[in-house]
């Protein structure tokens, strides 16, 4: 069947937020007194939610970051979100074309989430129905946001579609059960070890283009009938 509900993550889908917030996340990381590389961030944190990157930190790096190391992360990012995040190129035209219900299910927190989509003008075309990794007890690449949003929005997980541009989040999707896209038009797609791991995961389509999204969903739909 075509799809019922679009689920869109929101850093680096919605809105250019993924070189922002890997810029403050390693600045913290400077301050706690370790040293991360921008390509060991983007393949151990992209998409996750804050726990998890705090256990990864501990687990992988040896780092111990205390609540008051991330309270100030947080405020740096959302001081950088006011002045520098810009929604993804396309999202405001393309989201009044989409002829379903959507929704949002993001790793960041629900304030972040409200406020990427506030400073960015994006807020009203989706909201109320925002769900952060924060509602669930595991976050990205378990598939319990994805599962728990769909409940929350009354929709079979093999009826919803995933908007991702992480490996994280297309994990996620694929083990909830439901269809994928993976979007490489943010900022920081560009990394070539990015594209080849979104690539290996196969996911139902890869695209750049926000605009593209209304016609690929359609022919994802096209697809189904067919086979």
């Amino acid at each position: 069947m075509a799809p019922e509900l679009v689920i869109f993550d929101c850093d680096g889908v919605l809105v250019d937020s993924e070189a922002l917030s890997v810029s403050a996340l390693l600045a913290m990381i400077q301050l706690a007194g370790g040293s991360v590389s921008d390509d060991l961030a983007y393949e151990h944190f992209l998409g996750k939610s804050t726990k998890s990157v705090r256990e990864i930190l501990c687990r992988e790096f040896g780092l111990d970051i205390a609540d008051s190391r991330l309270a100030e992360m947080q405020v740096d990012l959302m001081r950088r979100f006011r002045e520098e995040l810009k929604p993804m190129p396309g999202v405001r035209e393309m989201l009044p074309r989409l002829d379903l219900p959507c929704c949002v299910a993001s790793s960041g927190t629900l304030d972040r989430i409200r406020h990427a989509l506030d400073v960015t003008g994006l807020l009203g075309l989706l909201e109320p129905h925002l769900f952060s990794a924060s509602m669930v007890a595991q976050g990205k690449p378990e598939p319990d946001l994805f599962l728990y949003a769909a409940a929350s929005m009354h929709v079979e997980p093999r009826h919803c579609l995933v908007i991702e541009d992480s490996p994280a989040g297309i994990a996620a999707a694929q083990a909830a059960g439901m269809a994928v896209f993976a979007f490489t038009g943010g900022s920081h797609a560009g990394n070539p070890a990015l594209q080849v791991r979104l690539a290996s995961m196969q996911p139902d389509s890869i695209f750049a283009n926000m605009l593209q999204l209304p016609d690929l969903i359609a022919g994802l739909g096209a697809r189904v009938r067919a086979s």
